[in-house]
């Protein structure tokens, strides 16, 4: 496959932005790469001042990091004289473990603190659904395209890109805003135990295009050249990885010498990772170092990551980035992509 040619039809993806423990936006992420410097938080982030008092009263803090990231995403894109268009041609897909655990145990809790058990925060209810986020994210932005939420723990923000690949490719949706949430809070520290990693938090976004739907001077930055998933049903969750990321390779019609750089969320698999594509490429990629375990957005912030070291490595262009995931229930997932070396 020649590293200068991109399929007609193959998604693509333009743009990027993320709500990190580095700060808000794209700039504030690749600083914060650059630094190398472990952050779990995002720092002082209260959604009403971020985002305004309008229509944000009833909001938790995972629809607040949703709705801020996608929020940067259109800003930057118009800051660069190419806005993104919403209305209905634009889906938004999100990636999740179960949505606001903190919001869902709040509630929940409010059931059996109450007089009676229906004596609960009603004006919350949105928050416990795990779609809250997404349906926020939409009605503030005009997205009025297909909006889903994908329940997936760490592959959550790689089914995500899955997701909205079928969407482009039915001709459902013109364009795609994909990405994963996840907050940091008191009840998923508890639900993670004994944990190998700090639990971070964030939300992280893209915009997924097609060659055919892509506007005058929009740059591409990566083309989506495979994606695998499989549960492990022989409890041999390394063997699961290594499938996964061969078969990946094999429908991008690539081989391990062509991958640049190369991040596992989840479950620690480094070195089996490492094995199939090389010590370098692993290498390249600290990100579930630096923000700790931050879930479904763990994949998300692995690719934005890629995204912004290759835009100023010459080398990255016409290379490959595997981006993959295992997590404690033995799925596995793995997406290919083609480094195009665009920036801005």
């Amino acid at each position: 496959m020649s590293s200068t040619t991109i399929h007609r039809d193959r998604p693509l993806i333009t743009a990027w932005s993320a709500v990190s423990p580095f700060g808000l936006g794209r700039d504030a992420f690749a600083a914060g790469v650059g630094r190398g410097e472990p952050a779990h938080e995002v720092p002082d982030f209260d959604t009403r001042k971020v985002l305004g008092k309008a229509g944000t009263r009833t909001f938790d803090r995972a629809t607040g990091l949703a709705v801020t990231a996608v929020r940067e995403l259109l800003g930057e894109a118009e800051a660069a004289r190419n806005p993104i268009a919403t209305g209905g041609g634009t889906a938004l897909v999100l990636g999740t473990t179960l949505g606001s655990a903190q919001s869902a145990a709040g509630f929940s809790r409010a059931s059996f603190e109450g007089d009676k058990p229906y004596d609960v925060p009603a004006q919350l209810m949105p928050n416990v659904l795990m779609n809250g986020p997404a349906a926020a994210t939409a009605i503030r932005f005009d997205l009025k395209g297909p909006n889903t939420t994908l329940a997936g723990g760490a592959a959550g923000g790689l089914l995500a890109l899955g997701y909205a690949r079928r969407l482009l490719a039915a001709g459902r949706a013109e364009r795609a805003v994909v990405g994963a949430v996840e907050e940091q809070s008191e009840t998923r520290e508890w639900l993670a135990g004994d944990h190998h990693q700090p639990i971070g938090e964030g939300s992280a976004v893209l915009l997924l295009e097609t060659e055919r739907t892509l506007p005058p001077g929009r740059r591409v930055l990566a083309e989506l050249l495979a994606l695998d998933v499989r549960l492990d049903i022989d409890d041999d969750p390394s063997a699961a990885l290594a499938a996964t990321v061969r078969d990946a390779l094999a429908q991008a019609d690539a081989t391990p010498d062509q991958v640049w750089a190369a991040a596992v969320t989840g479950q620690p698999a480094e070195a089996q990772l490492a094995a199939l594509v090389g010590t370098e490429a692993v290498s390249r990629i600290r990100t579930a170092e630096l923000l700790g375990d931050t879930g479904s957005a763990g994949t998300v912030f692995s690719l934005a990551t890629v995204l912004s070291l290759a835009e100023h490595d010459p080398a990255a262009a016409g290379r490959l980035a595997v981006i993959a995931s295992l997590d404690h229930q033995g799925l596995a997932a793995c997406a290919v992509l083609r480094l195009t070396g665009g920036g801005r």
